[in-house]
């Protein structure tokens, strides 16, 4: 008997309050590995009404001027106009940063004949699927496409009525868990108050939402643009933006289990984010061998131990040769101690700001060493396929 249901993932814009925070703590933390590869980096962000705090713990040989930071990301994502009633060049900026804790820092600093440990306890998980070509979800993948395709039009001024904030949702019916057709796509854009809400829909409509869905485009997908009616007000200067509040959006898009931990502002000593990557490069390589068409990888550590406490491998009954020796050939052709993590993915680098907006997975992005498929077929000679 077959099986159908509707998944739905959103997606928002880097004009964002939450992801203006992400960018700002990222900004922050590329800039501390810019000057010192080796720093430990923990900083959140809190943006609301022409008003920004950063705070955080910070150990560190960079030096640099952290309000410039704040001012120079904002103006970026397109906070420059003081009709935003959030401006880079006006608001108020708050800098409290302080020193690591001692007491979490003895246990990750590696020491002679004792290996790095891990910067917290917790658990990670990384997840691939075979139904699009990034081996992502497909509701998620297009959710990402559309808030990207509303910055791209914006900062192209191809269409000049288009403000920073905005989102996403798209709907898709699965049959026995493979996609068949969208269902439902919404759009909420911050908009210029001179144009109409009709020339919003029939814009968005032709210039966004057409274009991203490609192949999949249908003429009875139901579209909600704008659905209140109205969607001006809108930023930092309407809704109270923090660091780390959009986890879903920023890995699958609620398709598979999440473990809690944000991203942004960390840098990869905290297992929070670096195991969350190696463990989507564990799980993209096995799809892309074909080990599996769906697999989800869970990871836990404890604070200053190197060995990871557990690891575990759900390939939801897609697997093409027995899960436990799916295990045994991922134990043995990936090291998932934290320092080897950071080392195998090149983590030190000033690489994070672009994960902040439109996902952290399933982008083509150079510096995303955690999408490669490099692995796939040591992996495919190791199973026999």
């Amino acid at each position: 008997m077959s099986k159908t249901y509707i998944f739905t993932s959103e997606s928002v814009t880097e004009g964002h309050p939450d992801k203006v925070s992400d960018h700002i703590s990222d900004a922050i933390l590329d800039e501390f590995l810019r000057q010192d590869p080796d720093s430990r980096v923990a900083v959140e962000t809190l943006v609301t009404a022409n008003f920004v705090v950063v705070s955080g713990e910070v150990t560190s040989k960079g030096k640099f001027d952290v309000e410039k930071v704040v001012r120079d990301t904002i103006a970026e994502i397109g906070y420059d106009d003081d009709a935003l009633k959030f401006d880079a060049k006006t608001c108020e900026v708050i800098v409290k940063i302080h020193l690591q804790s001692s007491d979490i820092s003895q246990g990750v600093t590696a020491t002679t004949g004792k290996e790095q440990g891990a910067g917290d306890q917790g658990l990670m998980f990384g997840y691939a699927t075979n139904e699009t070509g990034e081996l992502m979800p497909l509701p998620i993948s297009l959710a990402h496409k559309l808030t990207k395709k509303l910055a791209d039009v914006r900062k192209s001024k191809e269409l000049t009525w288009v403000r920073p904030d905005g989102k996403s949702q798209v709907s898709v019916m699965y049959v026995d868990d493979k996609p068949q057709r969208i269902e439902t796509v919404v759009i909420s854009i911050q908009s210029d108050p001179k144009i109409s809400n009709e020339e919003i829909r029939k814009q968005i409509i032709d210039k966004v939402i057409k274009p991203v869905c490609g192949n999949w485009w249908h003429e009875n997908i139901k579209m909600y643009i704008n659905p209140t009616g109205k969607f001006e007000f809108g930023g930092p200067a309407a809704d109270t933006g923090l660091t780390g509040r959009k986890i879903i959006v920023d890995s699958y898009g609620g398709m598979g289990r999440h473990g809690g931990g944000a991203f942004s502002g960390k840098d990869p000593s905290k297992v929070d984010r670096s195991a969350c990557y190696m463990c989507r490069y564990v799980a993209k390589n096995l799809v892309a061998a074909g080990l599996a068409d769906r697999c989800e990888i869970q990871i836990a550590y404890s604070i200053g131990v190197c060995q990871p406490l557990s690891l575990m491998v759900n390939t939801f009954e897609t697997n093409k040769i027995p899960e436990e020796k799916i295990e045994k050939i991922l134990n043995s052709h990936f090291d998932m101690k934290p320092a080897s993590i950071v080392s195998h993915l090149k983590l030190k680098r000033p690489i994070y700001k672009k994960t902040a907006g439109y996902g952290h997975f399933g982008r083509n992005e150079p510096e995303f060493t955690w999408e490669k498929t490099d692995k796939a077929e040591d992996l495919r000679k190791a199973a026999g396929l």
